[in-house]
């Protein structure tokens, strides 16, 4: 009778897992959908950019080609190494106004976070509504308001509106009141440690992963953007490459040999990224507070 018992219960656990298998590799099917149709096209910009004038529109979308070298070459070489100019300019839009916006949005959500004022919520709720606010909306506004002031078609016309970040200064608000327990600030105060030391020596060190969130984000944002140079800037000395290799693309309508430069250009412009998240991911640590409070 027992060994009834025990067949019929394998035979049903046997059919469970057979209704529960597929279900339960639903979610990893789904996330390697994902995965593929995030790298696919990085892939095939990749494969584009190793292809000859000649075979970019003769082979196969998915055959390599045998260009890569030549196309980077002619790339660095075209117009006295402009594409150097704009790398530079994009590195300082993005480094600089990451690391601005970064700043900013750190001390401006830990104030926010731990100390109690009038018109807290207020300026909390009025971030929040600023985050609904889609970038292209405040284009053509900053940028009269960068005229009246003569600074359109400078360095500065596109690092400044980068520094303040409404969602970039409510994830620090909500990573510090995570992160940063009040005990240890109380802690802190009755040893003697003002505010600015508070924030400088306990606060910050604490935030450093939810600070590199935000440079993380900042930075790509800025790298990628198109829009707010583009409407800023006037000079092509002063291009990212985003509008840079846009350039190239209008002018490759009448000099067909330029897509190659242009496929080039755009993987290249995508090499830094991966860097940047390969080296910057071992930052990414959680439970930096574990034991500081017993």
């Amino acid at each position: 009778m027992a060994g009834v018992t025990a067949a019929t219960s394998h035979r049903r656990r046997a059919r469970g897992a057979g209704v529960h298998a597929p279900w339960g590799i639903a979610p990893t099917a789904l996330l390697l959908l994902g995965a593929i149709y995030c790298l696919f096209p990085v892939f095939w910009v990749f494969i584009a950019a190793t292809k000859s004038p000649g075979e970019l529109f003769s082979t196969s979308t998915l055959a390599f080609g045998t260009g890569f070298l030549d196309n980077v070459e002619q790339l660095f070489a075209y117009r006295d190494g402009v594409f150097w100019l704009w790398a530079g300019n994009t590195l300082l839009y993005a480094g600089g106004g990451a690391l601005l916006s970064t700043a900013v949005s750190a001390i401006s959500g830990y104030a926010l976070a731990k100390y109690r004022f009038p018109g807290r919520n207020a300026i909390f709720n009025i971030l929040i509504g600023g985050i609904l606010v889609p970038a292209v909306v405040l284009a053509i506004p900053q940028y009269l308001l960068f005229s009246k002031f003569g600074l359109a078609d400078t360095y500065w016309a596109v690092l400044l509106p980068q520094i303040l970040h409404p969602y970039s200064i409510y994830l620090a608000r909500i990573y510090a009141s995570a992160a940063i327990p009040d005990s240890l600030l109380e802690a802190g105060r009755i040893d003697g440690a003002g505010e600015g030391r508070l924030m400088a020596r306990v606060a910050m060190p604490l935030m450093v992963p939810g600070m590199v969130t935000i440079f993380l984000f900042q930075f790509v944002a800025i790298w990628n953007n198109f829009l707010l140079p583009f409407i800023m800037l006037g000079d092509d000395g002063k291009f990212p490459l985003t509008v840079g290799l846009y350039t190239l693309l209008m002018a490759g309508a009448n000099q067909p040999a330029l897509y190659n430069l242009i496929l080039t250009g755009a993987f290249l412009s995508i090499v830094p990224l991966i860097a940047l998240f390969l080296t910057m991911q071992r930052y990414w640590r959680t439970d930096l507070s574990s034991g500081a409070v017993k």
